[in-house]
């Protein structure tokens, strides 16, 4: 009889997940738009307003994971959720442009607390014989929210305002606090005795924080989210400028949706016949998907790039961290994990200033024809940093199996 996975816990865990990465995607998607506006601010400023959240996010990440095993989980993720209401409770204070910054860049920190107790969390309170199965089910909160969260603040900028999209954010953000509330404290492991323990030479400078089999593939993330920042960034705008704005707030629906359905599929392919089988075609699913929407000129297409982008990115990621984790010994996944992430953040984070600045030279079709090239120069690097390993890793696994075989028979 297999362990009982959906506890209260777990899904109290999944639930906090979700309505934080709720308030993240609202936030990111309109206040490109919000600062442009209410500050008269040019594109490049407007993605810094967006991408310093993540540049904060990963400060979060980096300081808090090294204390997750060392103190107790719920405690570290009430500091996150109680500094998120703080800082969120901010923006009804901003009256400058430098105040925008400093407290997306606060929130960010507290988003990072949060969002690593949350995954830490749910890492152990999923029993071990169903560990993939569980950490699935809690990625799938995070996936919804980027398809609810963006549809959610587009729909109240358009119809109430930006003050009111900080109000729901802020009713949100009590709400995941007052059910974090809720959730049992985590039974610690007991260290070993002194006398017991066998512990490795303690890691030193970058490699207490980085994991170096994870470089690779955690290198190519750092451009992938700089594709990706374009579309997260931008897209409100874009789709002003383009006349097709009440559509565009069902742009990640159809992102998510595609997502959804696929990665059943991709993960079975994934673990049968290996990487490039998945990578390679998703990198060309989302070179389609930026293509269409740097043409897009009507509401069908610009949702069915959406469809090709979730195919294409919403595949990468997480074949991205799977591959960093296989890399991994296994006594370092998570280390392997955070590197991978802490360099995807990278991208995403400094992407949507550096494209901004790009935007008056090359416009919003442009910038998507441009990300679409961006992505056929990943699938190379990709090549020559992973896939060029993976096919020959594969091929000496196949001959071994033949080999076996033949000697069985």
């Amino acid at each position: 009889m297999s362990e009982k996975l959906w506890t209260k816990d777990f899904m109290l865990i999944t639930l906090v997940n979700f309505l934080m990465y709720i308030i993240h995607y609202s936030l990111i998607v309109t206040v490109t738009v919000f600062t442009m506006e209410e500050y008269k601010a040019s594109e490049g400023m407007g993605g810094l307003a967006a991408g310093i959240f993540i540049i904060g996010m990963l400060v979060g990440r980096l300081y808090s994971g090294k204390y997750i095993d060392q103190w107790q989980p719920k405690y570290i993720l009430m500091i996150g959720l109680v500094a998120s209401i703080a800082t969120i409770s901010l923006y009804f204070t901003i009256h400058s442009l430098v105040i925008l910054m400093i407290v997306r860049f606060l929130h960010g920190i507290a988003f990072g607390i949060s969002s690593t107790s949350t995954g830490a969390i749910a890492s152990k309170i999923v029993p071990e014989s169903r560990k993939g199965e569980g950490i699935g089910y809690y990625a799938l909160s995070t996936t919804v929210a980027s398809a609810i969260g963006p549809f959610v603040g587009i729909l109240i900028n358009q119809r109430l305002g930006f003050e009111m999209n900080f109000t729901f954010c802020l009713a949100i953000i009590t709400a995941a606090f007052l059910i974090g509330l809720t959730i049992k404290k985590i039974n610690m492991a007991p260290l070993p005795k002194l006398e017991d323990q066998k512990l490795p030479a303690p890691a030193k400078g970058l490699d207490k924080y980085v994991q170096k089999e994870a470089l690779p593939i955690a290198f190519v993330a750092v451009f992938v989210g700089v594709a990706y920042a374009s579309v997260l960034s931008f897209l409100t705008a874009y789709a002003q400028e383009v006349n097709l704005v009440s559509v565009a707030s069902f742009f990640f629906m159809a992102y998510a949706v595609s997502t959804l359905v696929s990665r059943p599929f991709t993960g079975k392919i994934f673990d049968r016949f290996g990487e490039n089988k998945v990578m390679y075609p998703s990198f060309l699913s989302f070179v389609i998907g930026l293509g269409l929407l740097a043409t897009a000129t009507n509401g069908f297409l610009l949702l069915l790039s959406a469809v090709f982008i979730g195919l294409g990115y919403g595949t990468i990621i997480p074949s991205s961290q799977a591959i960093a984790v296989k890399a991994a010994p296994k006594e370092k996944i998570g280390l392997a994990t955070s590197t991978f992430y802490m360099l995807a953040d990278l991208g995403a984070g400094f992407a949507p200033f550096l494209l901004g600045m790009l935007i008056p030279f090359l416009g919003y079709r442009n910038l998507y024809l441009a990300m679409g090239l961006l992505v056929v120069g990943i699938t190379v690097l990709y090549y020559f940093l992973h896939g060029k390993k993976a096919k020959q890793t594969k091929m000496v696994k196949q001959e071994t199996a033949v080999s076996e075989e033949s000697w069985a028979n």
